[in-house]
């Protein structure tokens, strides 16, 4: 199975990522950042929804070096929460499809969990910072729910690094903002 590539598309079918392999992680993130750029990025013109009921993002982690580009390149924008903000969230404009969330200075791709067909989405693992969840959310015991990260998830995270050598590869095939004014 790890030699396995999953392909992605966006709601239209003009960008694809390919995915190699198993992922290192499944999650929810909770945090305040995902659940304001979550609300933002479902506000745009024909996108689906990004936040599910409990104000949660799906994502699936992979290393950068298993994830590329397969078409669409040209279609592709970030947006950031701010001007200096170190970490992007990456839309298909043609659709204005969330396809993933990046680190800038990490070793993994966080893929928005809603590219995947239900069927296929990898089994969720964790939900991370459920101390920012909204008030009045529930969280079901199915998984853990840490009020941050686990030391599980950052030893995850640390195995994919060293499997990588400890190399942070850059992710070129980003066209520049998105304007969503």
């Amino acid at each position: 199975m790890t030699d396995h590539t999953t392909t992605l598309t966006c709601t239209c079918g003009q960008v694809a990522l390919a995915v190699l392999g198993r992922p290192i992680v499944s999650a929810e993130c909770l945090c305040t950042d995902c659940q304001n750029a979550g609300a933002f990025l479902q506000s745009l013109p024909g996108a689906r929804p990004t936040l599910d009921q409990k104000g949660a993002t799906r994502f699936v982690l992979y290393r950068k070096d298993k994830v590329r580009c397969e078409q669409g390149q040209d279609r592709l924008r970030e947006h950031r929460l701010s001007k200096d903000s170190k970490t992007r969230r990456v839309v298909a404009i043609c659709c204005n499809t969330p396809m993933f969330l990046e680190f800038t200075d990490g070793h993994w791709l966080s893929i928005y969990g809603g590219l995947w067909p239900v069927a296929n989405l990898p089994p969720l693992e964790i939900r991370t910072m459920a101390r920012d969840r909204p008030k009045g959310v529930e969280l079901p015991g199915d998984v853990p729910n840490p009020a941050t990260h686990t030391v599980s998830f950052y030893i995850k995270l640390f195995r994919a690094w060293a499997a990588m050598r400890f190399r942070v590869p850059k992710v070129d095939f980003v066209n520049g903002e998105l304007d969503a004014r």
